[in-house]
């Protein structure tokens, strides 16, 4: 009993210096300066509502504002968080929705409303830590007719259909 005592200390030693040594090796945390001109708020037509849910439910991986928890400080935690908002940020980002052409913006306006309403978004992992963010049939609703409203005003915006299927010049 002694020695599987001695060996579970050891052990015990062993996982406590990992983490320590852990703490030296984080990715960067970054929140890139933001153009306001760039913004989703300054690209679409968004409801104060719409607004609040985005921010309180999706802002935190699909923005430049992200708000970092005391846990993203925390080896190994932190790698899985960074390496979250990164991911998110780089599959669709509002803080940059300008530079997005309004194919690919009909796209993640489809994409938010397809996530939402199968609940893979937020993350499940995210939800658990962060309870006000878990979406409401309510919020999935607003966000589905807000997204179905803007793809319809994108589409008719002059030059927003790839040219393709734009009417030829002279009527043909």
């Amino acid at each position: 009993m002694r020695r599987v005592w001695k060996a579970l200390q050891w052990l015990a030693i062993i996982v406590v210096s990992l983490l320590v040594v852990a703490q030296f090796f984080r990715p960067p945390k970054t929140n890139p300066a933001v153009d306001q001109a760039q913004t989703l708020q300054a690209g679409t037509h968004i409801s104060p509502q719409v607004a609040t849910i985005l921010d309180r439910s999706c802002g935190d991986c699909h923005s430049n504002n992200t708000r970092w928890p005391w846990y993203s400080n925390v080896a190994p935690v932190s790698w899985f968080v960074i390496n979250h908002v990164d991911d998110g940020r780089r599959d669709m980002n509002f803080s940059e929705w300008g530079r997005y052409d309004a194919r690919q913006q009909a796209g993640k306006l489809n994409q938010i409303c397809r996530e939402v309403k199968s609940g893979s978004m937020p993350l499940s992992s995210y939800t658990p830590l962060h309870p006000g963010t878990k979406l409401t049939p309510e919020d999935v609703k607003v966000l589905c007719d807000w997204a179905d409203e803007e793809r319809t005003r994108i589409a008719a915006q002059p030059g927003a259909q790839p040219k393709s299927f734009q009417q030829l010049p002279g009527g043909a």
